[in-house]
């Protein structure tokens, strides 16, 4: 297994989150997605898969839910 961390921003709620671990979640062998709110927009977002993850993938899959990669 192999964990990801990165900083998204742009989420402000609920909804925000799910729509990151929804698209995170659909990457090829990712088995778990954890977002730590933060009120200031910047939020980590730890990725558990089975194997390493491409970073343009990933900056793809935030993006196509509506935030950005910091």
């Amino acid at each position: 297994m192999t964990t990801t961390t990165i900083t998204v921003t742009g989420m402000t709620c609920g909804h925000c989150v799910a729509a990151v671990k929804e698209e995170l979640g659909a990457l090829p062998g990712v088995t778990e997605v954890a977002v730590e709110l933060n009120a200031g927009g910047s939020s980590p977002v730890t990725i558990t898969s089975e194997n390493d993850l491409d970073d343009t993938a990933i900056g793809a899959a935030v993006d196509e839910a509506g935030y950005e990669v910091k």
